[in-house]
């Protein structure tokens, strides 16, 4: 077996279905293999998307997601991604190409110090430089990737550990041996010698090992019991359940009934929004730092107190509980009253177990639906606000009137995707994917394909902002290449709206914020979907309708929504 076939037998080995790539040269062996054991290759339009798409088929089966991308400007191009996952706390392995191990240095095609580049962003990395040491690596990836805090790992593997033996010594022996050498060549060809001997030493029978199970961190038993006496005797107690509490999918419906025993209101964000479904009691979705401010006890599971928490602001005057894979997020910026550093979703399930049946919060519970429905009251007025183009949220409210129980959301976008989080409700668990915490743009058609891939017979809505399109609209030539119908909707208000808002009153100007009202849909037509633009309130669900019976026919298709401007997300800043 060729290294090629070693690392895709791995992959088989550890259930992973698909492998993303960009095509070079370098890595070619690896995609054949995984294609003669039944992985499905998926090639995209640029390496980013391969990452992202790995990424979002990570969060959503629990099972690390695999790109293969090749030396150099492949490994480069695939930074933002990686980034992205490793902030996101997404289980990932990136394969990268790379030179020949005796070329390293010395100006060979693309060769680059791959490790130095990677070593910032990845929890994990390996560069072996012999064939024995493939299969070894590449399952310790597999393993660390999703083990205690999930993240990307990088494993760079040189051009001559993939393609096989014989033709690797073939190739050397052509590029150095001379006729009639110096001195100087046999040095070099007795060296070279040397070094393809001990490149393949004793690699003519590879092992393979079952996959080890992740490493999940268990709390402890003392500090459980004090969250479930802190928990059980609080008035006004509030969860907020962030993107790690989703980690383990073969779980959900026990963290759903954990929830509910517990029996406190939750605001849900990241991958666990749609947890609880559409309109369950427990769950509140405005106004969540008033709310915040209001609590006596909290349970932060999975959420630092960063930016988003106001940098531990909201929780000032609440007693908090954390729950964390993460020792860095548990403490950051302002330490818990109780602290357990273990795996959110099997803390929840302790800390349920101990406690006794939820006392009566009415009052507590009735004070944040008012809050909600005042809240909803206000989107559905503006709402009713007529333009020249279509109301932003009343085109929202009637694109979530089209979502079926299973339907899948990609959010990738400023202003667009916001105003979408407010009035669009993913229908349940797994259900929404959006960047994360590095607030990265383009990570959409990645995003979608990898959703599309592990969720087929699922609508899939791929919710782009105009700016957010332009990074990687390209990749509807693979969803329509690889049969992948995701509807993809463009919220075309012509500029940078997030930015917008805040530069022209602050700064007086609307420099690089303004785009136009582009013909979306005709790239759509060109990449081999289909195309709608639609611009009048009247005509929306028609479309929209139309779109979603496209799409189940095979069809991916693009909808390009021509918005109006609104005022609902005044004051928001972005930075």
């Amino acid at each position: 077996m060729d290294g090629g076939a070693r690392v895709a037998e791995v992959l088989k080995r550890h259930g992973v279905p698909y492998l993303f790539t960009l095509v070079g040269g370098h890595i070619s062996p690896i995609l054949v293999g995984a294609e003669a054991r039944g992985i499905r290759v998926i090639d995209v339009r640029h390496e980013v998307n391969a990452v992202f798409a790995a990424d979002a088929v990570g969060r959503l089966t629990g099972i690390p997601g695999v790109a293969a991308v090749t030396a150099g400007p492949g490994v480069s191009n695939a930074i933002t991604a990686i980034k992205n996952a490793q902030l996101a706390q997404s289980p990932l392995v990136l394969i990268g190409g790379a030179t020949a191990t005796i070329l390293r240095g010395r100006g060979s095609l693309q060769d680059i110090d791959q490790t130095a580049l990677m070593k910032p962003h990845v929890k994990w990395m390996a560069r072996p430089t012999r064939l024995r040491d493939v299969i070894p690596v590449m399952e310790r990836a597999m393993h660390e990737a999703a083990s205690g805090v999930p993240g990307p790992v990088f494993v760079e593997l040189a051009v001559n550990l993939l393609y096989g033996e014989d033709m690797v010594r073939e190739e050397m022996q052509s590029r150095f041996e001379k006729p009639d050498p110096s001195l100087a060549e046999q040095a070099i060809n007795v060296y070279l010698k040397g070094h393809l001997r001990w490149t393949y030493q004793r690699s003519g029978d590879p092992r393979f090992h079952d996959p080890k199970p992740p490493e999940i961190p268990t709390p402890g038993r003392g500090e459980v019991r004090k969250a479930a006496d802190l928990l059980a005797t609080a008035q006004r107690p509030l969860m907020v359940l962030g993107s790690q509490v989703m980690l383990d999918p073969k779980r959900i419906d026990a963290l759903v009934r954990t929830i509910e025993h517990i029996g406190a209101p939750v605001y849900l964000s990241g991958m666990a929004r749609g947890l609880l479904g559409q309109g369950h009691p427990l769950q509140m979705r405005h106004k969540r730092r008033a709310a915040l401010k209001a609590a006596d006890v909290v349970v932060l599971a999975g959420v630092p107190n960063d930016f988003r928490m106001d940098y531990g602001g909201h929780v000032s005057r609440a007693q908090v509980i954390g729950l964390s894979r993460s020792t860095r997020d548990l403490n950051l910026n302002r330490r818990p009253q109780i602290g357990i550093e273990a795996d959110p979703q099997r803390s929840l399930e302790a800390i349920a177990a101990l406690m006794p049946t939820a006392p009566d919060r009415s009052v507590w519970m009735g004070e944040l639906q008012e809050r909600d429905a005042a809240r909803n009251a206000e989107i559905d007025t503006m709402a009713e606000q007529d333009g020249e183009l279509l109301n932003p949220l009343a085109f929202c409210k009637r694109l979530d009137t089209k979502l079926d129980d299973d339907s899948v959301l990609v959010g990738d976008g400023g202003d667009f995707v916001a105003t979408v989080s407010y009035t669009v409700s993913p229908r349940g668990p797994l259900s929404w994917l959006d960047p994360g915490v590095f607030g990265t743009l383009g990570v959409g058609a990645g995003f979608a394909m990898g959703a599309k891939l592990v969720r087929p017979d699922a609508d899939v809505w791929l919710l782009w902002g105009d700016g957010a399109a332009g990074f990687s609209i390209m990749e509807l030539d693979t969803f329509a290449r690889h049969g992948l119908p995701v509807i993809s909707v463009v919220g075309n208000d012509a500029g940078w709206t997030q930015i917008l808002r805040d530069q022209e009153p602050v700064l007086g100007s609307a420099v690089a914020c303004q785009l136009t009202h582009m013909d979306y849909h005709t790239v759509a037509d060109g990449c081999g979907g289909k195309g709608f633009v639609v611009s009048e309130a009247n005509k929306v669900d028609g479309v929209l309708d139309e779109a979603i019976t496209t799409s189940r026919s095979g069809t991916p298709v693009l909808v390009n929504a021509l918005l109006g401007r609104s005022d609902f997300r005044k004051g928001s800043l972005s930075m």
